[in-house]
């Protein structure tokens, strides 16, 4: 009975390694949705195809070559493996499971780069990059670390899911990469002023911050060993997320006045980032203490990149994996218990020796990730080119690198479109063009052809006074407007707001217009109704333009003046 049990324990787990694996495949749309919603709109489709292209080639070239470096049984000098390209030899005793499980990972360190050189980065520079990564650079310093001949594996070096050997690495690579590219245009003023450059969705953000979470579930799970183990995982790597979120909302409510949206989503995959090192050696205090250093590291860290080194990180790559990355390095070998799957016990538990082992590891690795990328851009750099010229970048990456007008249809600049400008559209109830009043143009007369005067009412309001003026136009019979969301100031301008630290521009404020025409209704009547209806007493109550209007002519029917704005017929 044992061994049955045995059986179907280990095929039980063989399977969850698998759907382990699918997870954090399931991370790139994380990846993906972060990414695009912490940029601008024009660079979405680009930013979805690099994430693609992450896992398509680095499928190719980790199959090639990078899975022989890092996993070969020829291993030599603890340093490399010799590739053996069993998978196309002897394919019926391949390790399918392992390669599957390496490869996801790989592609998540490719991944990170992507985010912190957008909207300025040519898509064939990305390429070969992010095929370089999943080739050379991961595969040799990770199969250090997991390969069970590696040298920092025999020195009892722990990485258990990656903190270094994935997110350390794709965050140094990051900064390396937006450092010798260059910020985006505008981001840094000439006069060291830095400007904030808001993301266009922060619920796609959001979005892909939760599919992260849950996937970091089998990114961190997949390797338990039994259900103990998986238990312990998934409760540490809830913790740390939840404690570093709750951390940076309250460090940056203190700090700014309100707490930080984005900010906050980039606590919680710092805190997961934190934990992925240590999740399987660490209790609930380790996880707390991880999470809350986190969840301080994170704001710091990205205002520090952006306001002092001036370093243009959209996203916040570095600061969320590189020095999270770093972080739970160093933490695993402070607050590892003993009791682990790992079996290691860190300094705060008698054993500060295995602090020591992970300073040696982190250090090798990012010496040999800062020299392989620093290398790999500058040759891009002066080979294909690294960055797309001003032009692309002003328009966008979507159009200009991949001919994409834009990522969202419905909001397509207008004339852009699927249908004909020469296309025509039966209208119910149209008049026939027999019996349309031509229309002539005149040249500037004082008064509509009809003779009655017709004036037009500007109206600019707080958008929380809209219903209000409704009413209020309703009761002198005035059911006609046009109405439409604007940004503007007048001569004061609105309280300073930040994001990701860095003070907003809040001169534009945004407000609601609503355009009124009227030739019966007396503009005194409509002048005051609009007054109390929207004055309290405030900056910013709003204002009122008055115009003559020359004449009105409706397209359909060709009728002037006073007919013209007749809606009933």
């Amino acid at each position: 009975m044992t061994e049955i049990l045995e059986s179907v324990n280990s095929t039980v787990f063989s399977v969850w390694f698998l759907i382990g694996a699918a997870l954090v495949f399931f991370m790139q749309c994380g990846f993906a949705m972060v990414e695009t919603g912490f940029t601008r709109a024009k660079n979405a489709g680009n930013i979805i195809m690099k994430n693609l292209m992450d896992f398509c080639i680095g499928t190719v070239v980790f199959s090639l070559l990078g899975f022989g470096l890092m996993m070969s049984q020829d291993y030599l000098f603890g340093l490399i493996g010799i590739p053996n390209l069993n998978m196309f030899t002897d394919f019926a005793n391949f390790d399918w499971s392992s390669f599957v499980f390496q490869l996801v990972f790989c592609a998540t360190a490719a991944t990170i780069v992507s985010g912190a050189m957008a909207e300025r980065t040519k898509f064939s520079a990305y390429c070969v990059y992010s095929g370089i990564i999943s080739l050379v650079v991961y595969p040799i310093e990770a199969g250090w670390v997991w390969n069970t001949e590696g040298w920092l594996a025999k020195l009892g070096f722990v990485d258990f899911a990656g903190s270094t050997v994935i997110h350390m690495v794709g965050g140094i690579s990051a900064l390396i990469g937006a450092t010798i590219l260059g910020a985006r245009i505008g981001k840094y003023g000439k006069n060291g002023k830095v400007n904030a450059i808001p993301g266009h969705s922060i619920t796609l953000g959001a979005l892909g911050v939760f599919v992260l979470w849950f996937g970091w579930y089998g990114f961190n799970g997949a390797a338990a060993e039994n259900v103990g183990y998986l238990g312990r995982i998934f409760l540490t790597t809830t913790i740390a997320p939840a404690i570093a979120t709750v951390t940076t909302m309250i460090f940056t409510w203190i700090k700014n006045g309100k707490p930080d949206v984005s900010m906050c989503l980039n606590a919680s995959l710092a805190g997961l980032v934190g934990i992925t090192s240590g999740c399987a050696d660490l209790d609930a205090i380790g996880a707390t203490i991880v999470g809350i250093v986190s969840g301080i590291l994170i704001v710091v860290a990205v205002e520090f990149v952006d306001i002092k080194l001036k370093i243009d990180d959209p996203v916040g790559a570095f600061g969320v994996h590189g020095v999270n990355g770093m972080w739970g390095t160093i933490a695993t070998g402070l607050f590892a218990t003993g009791d682990g799957q790992n079996g290691i016990t860190g300094l705060f538990y008698g054993n500060p020796a295995q602090l020591g082992i992970q300073l040696i590891g982190m250090v090798s690795i990012i010496g040999w990730t800062v020299v392989c990328m620093t290398i790999v851009f500058l040759v891009i750099k002066k080979t294909i080119g690294l960055r797309a010229s001003k032009e692309d970048e002003m328009k966008g990456m979507d159009i200009s690198e991949h001919g994409l007008v834009s990522a969202y249809a419905d909001f397509m600049p207008i004339g852009v479109g699927t249908a004909s400008l020469d296309e025509s559209f039966d209208v119910e109830g149209s008049v026939p063009v027999t019996q349309a009043v031509p229309v002539q143009l005149a040249g500037k007369y004082d008064m509509a052809s009809d003779g009655v005067k017709i004036t037009k009412i500007d109206i600019l309001l707080k958008q929380s006074r809209l219903e209000a003026l409704k009413e209020e136009m309703d009761k002198l019979g005035i059911t006609g407007m046009t109405v439409s969301q604007v940004l503007g100031c007048g001569a004061q301008k609105g309280k300073p707001e930040y994001y990701r630290g860095v003070a907003v521009e809040s001169n534009l404020l945004p407000k609601m217009k609503v355009e009124i025409v009227v030739c019966k209704v007396p503009v005194k009547s409509v002048v005051d109704a609009a007054v109390k209806a929207l004055y309290t007493g405030h900056i910013g109550d709003g204002k009122i333009f008055i115009y003559d209007v020359e004449d009105v002519v409706k397209v359909r029917t060709g009728e002037t003046g006073y007919d013209a704005m007749q809606d009933i017929e």
